[in-house]
């Protein structure tokens, strides 16, 4: 099949004049990072709040299929399918595989990510041979000094690094990634945040690095204070510092003005996001086995200790209750075993023969090779705390939780709490 031409100008974050008429949507299937930036804390989301890092749900790359074409459903002017977390797409193999998956579906989109580089010398000619058109790699300082006050630890491989040691080795990697997709004819932003008394007096030093390596346009940020981080209490540069910086700066290299600070879920047109209105439908996809036959997948397994709370993580479960939605209500089944632990990663082949009729397992976390094999075989690893039954009615998507009741002696009834985390339920 012929690739078709692409109208390259139809990405509204790379072009203003596209804006009004081209959408986006951001798929969040990369929770995993491989830095720590001190102004960066993805604990908190809300749907009403615009900012990087925060998504409502994570997909798998195949839920992020069946997400996108309901998204043209409801959105079609999308021309652009967008990677940007809530981590980062190089430290997660999701990223490439959701691109894989979706080009030959919807060959007409263009594709794009965002990175903050550590791993992007290794990945960059195979974005670009994916088709992978437009990439942002975030640079916040070209000098290690600097650089060891934004970021915590750098993380490669198993070896973490911290200090000027991180933040030298990831502006190296930074700069050989961004070297590489200019080889390969990759469009590339970078974005920069300005943090008062860190890195604002630097900005002009980054554009000047920026455009001599031929980078197409700069998005120069302001910083955006986030709770229980470093720079939390470091105030938000003002609108006159952030004007004058993108003026000088502009001298240097083209500047971006229009930027939103998309979330990882963001979708819609730039100036009319509809993350908020469709966040039910991702968290709805995000929720699904593709391909699976639900009629056949009746049940959903618990990992709990008392049988009230979704509190085990996966691999210390040595058993699961089984559960069935009943009515408005759900009825507790039975309990099952869990492999020997001693099984290796044939364990979770195992467990997943076990819930063969489950359509979802329900953890207070689990990791990453479980989450492969157990969504293979059918069987979702939803990661959740708070009441059995408030989870429950997420799964099943159940309506009014205020009107759910156990049917299993001694549970009592369901948190009527939004989130479903629990908190605040007396």
């Amino acid at each position: 099949m012929t690739t078709p031409q692409k109208d390259l100008s139809k990405h509204p974050c790379f072009n203003r004049e596209s804006a009004g008429s081209c959408g986006r949507v951001h798929l969040p299937v990369a929770p995993k990072c491989n830095i720590m930036c001190n102004f960066c804390n993805r604990k908190y989301d809300c749907v009403s709040e615009s900012r990087p890092g925060v998504t409502s749900a994570v997909l798998s790359p195949q839920q992020a299929v069946v997400y996108m074409e309901k998204v043209l459903e409801k959105e079609p002017r999308i021309t652009v399918v967008g990677i940007a977390g809530p981590g980062d797409p190089m430290a997660n193999p999701e990223a490439m595989e959701t691109i894989r998956l979706l080009k030959d579906k919807f060959p007409q989109m263009l594709f794009c990510l965002s990175t903050n580089g550590l791993a992007l010398p290794a990945n960059a000619a195979e974005l670009a041979d994916l088709g992978v058109t437009h990439v942002t790699v975030t640079v916040n300082a070209v000098d290690p000094k600097i650089g060891a006050k934004v970021y915590a630890w750098a993380r490669d491989g198993k070896v973490i690094l911290r200090g000027e040691a991180a933040a030298k080795l990831l502006l190296e990697r930074q700069l050989e990634g961004i070297r590489i997709l200019k080889e390969k004819g990759v469009i590339v932003k970078s974005n920069t945040i300005v943090i008062p008394g860190v890195n604002d007096h630097h900005v002009l030093e980054i554009s000047k690095k920026l455009s001599e390596l031929g980078v197409d346009i700069q998005n120069i940020m302001p910083l955006f204070p986030v709770a229980d981080t470093p720079f939390a209490e470091v105030p938000a540069p003002t609108a006159d510092m952030i004007k004058d910086l993108r003026a000088k700066a502009g001298e240097l290299v083209p500047q971006m003005s229009h930027c939103k600070r998309c979330r990882a879920d963001a979708v819609g047109l730039l100036c009319n996001d509809r993350s908020s209105e469709l966040a039910p439908l991702l968290g709805e996809c995000s929720r699904t086995v593709p391909g699976a036959d639900l009629d056949k997948r009746p049940y959903v397994a618990v990992a709990t200790r008392e049988g009230m709370l979704v509190n085990m993580h996966l691999g210390e479960a040595h058993k699961f209750q089984i559960w069935k939605q009943e009515g408005i209500g759900f009825s507790y089944v039975e309990d099952r075993w869990a492999p020997d632990p001693g099984a290796g990663p044939k364990r979770w082949e195992e467990l997943a023969k076990v819930l063969s009729d489950c359509r979802a397992v329900l953890v207070a976390a689990f990791g990453e090779t479980p989450r492969k094999v157990l969504t293979a075989g059918g069987v979702l690893p939803y990661e959740c705390s708070g009441f059995v039954e408030t989870a429950l009615a997420e799964v099943y998507g159940a309506g009014d939780l205020s009107l759910l009741k156990s049917r299993k002696k001694g549970l009592g009834k369901a948190c009527g709490c939004s989130g479903g985390s629990g908190e605040g339920c007396g």
